[in-house]
């Protein structure tokens, strides 16, 4: 999202939801909803953390004045077995 925003981090926009932040964000910033949105629900692929929880209430998760909202991509894959049976 670095490229939408001119490289600027931390955001700063108000909202008391996910969703109004979100919002508040694309009036910005235009085209993050698009990558953090789908069907109206966040991405299956984007974990949002709100004060350092992962909530998962999504769009409707409440935020203060004060919070910290991040948006994280998920790791997928495979798993690498630590050692192998000779």
């Amino acid at each position: 999202m670095a490229g939408l925003t001119g490289g600027r981090s931390p955001l700063q926009v108000e909202g008391s939801t996910v969703r109004e932040v979100i919002d508040n964000l694309e009036q910005t910033w235009p085209g993050i909803r698009e990558r953090l949105v789908t069907d109206n629900r966040i991405r299956p692929n984007i974990s949002v953390a709100v004060d350092g929880e992962v909530t998962p209430l999504g769009l409707l998760e409440p935020v203060s004045p004060t919070s910290e909202v991040h948006f994280v991509a998920a790791i997928s894959g495979g798993s690498l077995p630590l050692f192998r049976p000779a």
